[in-house]
Formats: structure tokens, sequence, C-alpha cells
């Protein structure tokens, strides 16, 4: 059971929302907007945020950053009929960890909501290193021989995806699946642009290079 909070201003939508969740057993709030949306986030503790793009005054990608101002680690989860590459890449960029296009499954949202709660359980462990990279889980600080270096949400978890799969090719298809909780649409690029953000910051400024391309197989995180 989770605590979960809507921002849909389209008040059909937010109830079958809302009614498929609680036969589920969980907790739901709904909010209308950006303001609302905020408000209530601030008012109460919840477990995951559950949040449309179009909203009447403003937009989720800018409540999604607010929310990142003040809780780096509760799962947000876009909703939205805007589905191409860059309207995905705005969401993960402002601190987005899911993103959804409308119309979905019901099961499916479900297990999305499933993963993401399970992805935020508290680690065991306080760290993680392979060879000079150092991830600090309980701060998601990234450190590379030693110096900092700054990642966003998708970044670090598409990072931390790595070096826990270390050694081992990894698909496009299982990262979109396990970092974004998504299938691959063979149509966009956006996993592809985003391990390049990723090498720009761990790769670039150093002569050992961590992660690479595996031409018609994917990619692995390796220091061999």
């Amino acid at each position: 059971m989770a605590k979960i909070l809507i921002v849909e201003d389209e008040n059909r939508v937010a109830e079958l929302l809302k009614r498929g969740l609680e036969e589920s057993e969980h907790i739901v709030k709904i909010a209308d907007s950006v303001s609302s949306g905020l408000i209530t986030f601030e008012n109460q503790p919840f477990d995951i945020i559950i949040s449309d793009v179009m909203l009447p005054d403003g937009s989720g990608f800018e409540l999604c950053r607010k929310i990142r101002e003040q809780n780096e680690r509760i799962p947000i989860l876009m909703l939205t009929a805007l589905g191409t590459t860059d309207d995905k890449l705005e969401g993960f960029d402002s601190g987005a960890d899911d993103y959804m296009v409308k119309p979905f499954d019901f099961r499916e949202l479900e297990a999305r909501i499933n993963t993401l709660l399970k992805r935020r359980a508290v680690s065991s462990t306080d760290k993680i290193e392979y060879a000079d990279l150092r991830i600090d889980l309980r701060t998601k600080s990234v450190f590379r021989n030693g110096q900092p270096i700054s990642l966003t949400p998708k970044e670090y978890n598409l990072l931390l995806f790595f070096v826990q799969n270390a050694d081992r090719i990894l698909s496009r298809t299982e990262i979109a699946e396990k970092v974004w909780s998504t299938h691959f649409d063979t149509g966009t690029n956006f996993i592809d642009v985003y391990i390049n953000y990723l090498r720009k910051k761990i790769d670039k400024n150093f002569d050992a290079k961590l992660i690479h391309t595996k031409p018609g197989m994917g990619f692995i995180f390796t220091n061999k």
C-alpha cells in the first residue's frame, strides 16, 4: 500500500485513476494544478507522485522541478499525450523517473508504480565503487578519481544501473525497461541521448573510458 498524489486536471481521468488505485489498496489524493499539487505535496507525505504534463496553470515539468528542489528521492511518473523524444527528454531532465503516454493500460501503470516504489527502497549499503568511480547512495553523490561529478536524477539512475551490471552487455531494451520502466521504442533515440550525456560527464575528461558501445548488441560498463 502506498500513498499516491495524482496531479490531473481532467476530472474523469483523475477519478478513474483514483478508483483503480484505491481498489489496489493505495491511498490516493488528487490535485488539479501545479499550485495545488505543490501545496498538497508540501502539506502531506507521499510515496509517489503521478502528474499530467499539461495543467491549467503551468507544466507538470515545472511541478516536477519544484518538487525535486525539496525532495530528490520521491518517485515521479509523468502521464501525458505528448510522446515525442524531446517531450520525454524534457520530462526526464526535469527530474521525472518515468513517463507514460496516454492512452495507457492501467495494468502497466500499476506495474510501473510498483517498480518505482521498489527502487525507492533504501539500499543496505552506503556506497558502490568500480575502478576509480565511487557512488555514495546516501547522498547520491558521484566521484571519479576523487573529482565530484554532477548528474541529473535520470543520469544518476542510468549510471547506477550500469555500475550494478558492470562487465555485462546491456541492450537498449533492457536499459529502457530497467531504468525508465518502459518498453524501448525503436522510433526514438532517448536511450542513446542519455548515454551520450553520461559519457560526457563520466568519461570525457578521463583517460580510461568506462562506457563502451557494442555494435548491434548495446552497451557495456567496464574498465577491462
